[in-house]
């Protein structure tokens, strides 16, 4: 059954995203992941003197050792932990930096513990902020402030990397004081965020060592469709630079172009078109999304068929689409989640839910590339059948839900 659309004004939006200060520090921590983390890799060529497979595989290393961090913060959130899970996952990125910033040149190893740090917080800040915004707020207003949270961070990280572009011209010069700038923008970010101070009432948490309880939710098809939905998030960065660089031999502004208006589109749409689709079930929305993924990725195989000088063009208006799809899986998903979880397992279940997400964006730039020299086809055709039958998946587990009942 529909479900009544939920209108939120700005300051209850705010209220609802943790407050003028949690907002002021998730803006700040966002500008300082986008003023570095788009240019790690140039960091570990450029400055340091690293060879880029070896860059590569450490940040990679940093990445998979975070998800392996993922079942510690569940149970640390599950504690009733909140603003301060959310200000340690920004206090390990500071050491992150500083130990990027001490790295001397062709020190591999002491860059990969750098990126092993900046992993391990970036895949814990997204459970942590949702755990908080899921404590504050509850309903569908919960829906709207993750949307609102995400539009933020996007526009600050649109605007950190815009920074840090603007500044390349100044070599390994102005990487490092990029970094030191990520650094301090992070120290600040957790400090605003401590000073929020949530935490789940004690009625809310048992005591003792073991939480006791019901079992956080299994969610089989929806983790497993969520690996292949997150691909989406990879395909403005990865996928089509590198069709159209590479296959289509196009000018690299409509490279940079879709990625601005993919940001510009999350920034304004993501909250309005979340707010628009309360009205349905989180699952159906949340299927639905796969549908328009799909048809997108339909869309990028009849556009790079066409002569070179009508296919960049084709491939970025299709990127428009795609980023609808996007906003549709981002505004259901992580909404769907919290309201399938017991208070009591909301961290768990929430670390379970982003370790699916942090895989699926570990492994897609290298199924991407392996894809993509097989022709249109095999990289296109093999996303759209991948994301149908996820998205069949998520309906299908919802008609097992219904039966239940």
């Amino acid at each position: 059954m529909p479900t009544t659309t939920t209108k939120v004004d700005p300051r209850a939006l705010v209220r609802a995203s943790g407050g003028p200060r949690y907002a002021v520090a998730l803006a700040v921590d966002a500008l300082g992941t986008g003023l570095l983390r788009p240019f790690l890799l140039l960091y570990g060529v450029t400055v340091l003197g690293l060879s880029a497979p070896a860059t590569g595989i450490a940040m990679t290393a940093g990445i998979m050792a975070g998800l392996m961090c993922m079942p510690l913060v569940g149970r640390w959130l599950d504690r009733g932990a909140r603003s301060t899970v959310v200000a340690a996952s920004m206090l390990v990125r500071v050491v992150g930096v500083a130990l990027l910033l001490a790295t001397p040149a062709g020190h591999v190893g002491q860059f990969a513990a750098a990126a092993l740090f900046l992993g391990i917080g970036n895949q814990a800040w997204p459970a942590a902020h949702a755990a908080l915004v899921a404590t504050i707020a509850h309903g569908r207003q919960r829906d709207a402030a993750l949307a609102a949270g995400r539009a933020l961070r996007n526009a600050g990280l649109g605007v950190g990397a815009l920074i840090a572009t603007a500044s390349l011209a100044g070599g390994a010069d102005a990487l490092r004081a990029l970094a030191a700038g990520t650094g301090l923008a992070y120290l600040t970010a957790a400090a605003l965020a401590w000073s929020v101070r949530v935490r789940v009432r004690p009625a809310a948490v048992p005591a003792g060592r073991r939480i006791a309880g019901p079992p956080a939710p299994r969610m089989p098809a929806l983790l497993a469709a969520n690996v292949v939905y997150v691909f989406c998030l990879n395909i403005p960065e990865i996928a089509l630079p590198l069709v159209l660089v590479t296959q289509l031999h196009a000018s690299q502004v409509w490279s940079a172009a879709i990625f601005v208006a993919n940001t510009v589109l999350v920034v304004t749409l993501q909250v309005p078109v979340t707010v628009l689709l309360s009205r349905y079930s989180r699952r159906t929305v949340l299927a639905g999304s796969g549908v328009v993924l799909a048809v997108s990725y339909v869309g990028f195989l009849a556009a790079t068929s066409l002569g070179h000088g009508w296919a960049a063009p084709a491939v970025a208006a299709v990127s428009v689409l795609c980023t609808i799809g996007e906003i549709i899986y981002a505004g259901s998903a992580t909404a769907l989640v919290t309201a399938m979880a017991p208070a009591q397992v909301m961290g768990r279940t929430l670390a379970r839910f982003e370790l699916s997400t942090g895989f699926g964006l570990a492994v897609s730039p290298a199924v991407i590339t392996v894809l993509a020299p097989h022709g249109a086809t095999a990289l296109w055709g093999s996303l759209a059948a991948a994301t149908l039958v996820s998205s069949a998946a998520v309906a299908k587990e919802k008609e097992k839900e219904k039966r239940k009942r």
